[in-house]
C-alpha cells in the first residue's frame, strides 16, 4: 500500500470520527455551560454536579441521532472499502 493511500484512508477515518462525535460533544458542552451558569448564579460550587447531566445529555443525543450516525458510518465505510478496492487493482 502506498503512503498516499494510507494517508487518505487515515484522513477519512479521522474526519468520520469528527463528524460522528461532534453532536454529542456539542450537546455536552452546552449542558456543561448551562450548569456552570447555574452554579455561578446560585453559588453552588460542587465539581461533580456537571457529570450526571452531561452523561445523560450525551446518551440521549446518541439515542436520538443513532440512525443518522449509523447511516453516515455505513456510507463512509463502504466508500473507504471501494476506494481500497480501486487502489488494489
Amino acid at each position: 500500500m502506498e503512503d498516499s493511500v494510507f494517508l487518505t484512508l487515515t484522513q477519512n477515518v479521522l474526519i468520520l470520527i469528527l463528524i460522528l462525535s461532534t453532536p454529542v460533544l456539542a450537546v455536552s458542552m452546552v449542558v456543561g455551560l448551562i450548569i456552570s451558569i447555574f452554579q455561578a448564579v446560585t453559588q453552588i460550587q460542587e465539581a461533580t454536579l456537571t457529570f450526571v447531566p452531561k452523561i445523560i445529555a450525551g446518551i440521549l443525543t446518541m439515542i436520538i441521532l443513532l440512525p443518522w450516525m449509523l447511516n453516515i458510518f455505513i456510507d463512509r465505510t463502504v466508500e473507504m472499502f471501494e476506494y481500497v478496492q480501486t487502489m488494489i487493482k
